[in-house]
């Protein structure tokens, strides 16, 4: 679910969808704090993907988590985090068919089965002890 709390300003036309995922087991925040009159921070948890706009020229801070503190752990600019967005016109068209070469030639032997009885008797192994 997408929020968007904070617009971004309308003097910001060139927008791109951005991704980024907490793959430590700490706490973090993520801030962007480069654009004028504009107010990005949201927390993002362990294992947690966090997906939003925002300015080409935007930079998302990270700040790591400690017990009374957030140490800025990372500077990311936004458009090395943008995510392709699929248009409509990419939706409607058909998937292009892709000859499989492993098809051509079997590369496994068929697995030769053996019809009639399979069953063996059970062998149990007997321990004896030494006093």
């Amino acid at each position: 679910m997408a929020q968007i709390l904070d617009p971004l300003p309308s003097e910001q036309s060139k927008k791109i969808l951005c991704c980024y995922v907490n793959a430590t087991s700490k706490i973090q925040v993520a801030r962007i704090s480069n654009i004028p009159n504009w107010y990005f921070e949201r927390v993002v948890f362990p294992g947690q993907r966090l997906v939003f706009e925002a300015p080409k020229e935007a930079q998302l801070e990270i700040h790591t988590g400690m017990m009374a503190s957030a140490i800025l752990s990372d500077k990311i600019p936004c458009d090395r985090l943008a995510i392709n967005e699929i248009t409509s016109n990419e939706l409607e068209t058909e998937p292009e068919t892709v000859e499989n070469p492993i098809k051509k030639k079997s590369i496994v032997n068929a697995i030769k089965t053996k019809i009639g009885d399979t069953t063996k008797p059970l062998t149990i192994v007997g321990f004896a002890s030494i006093d």
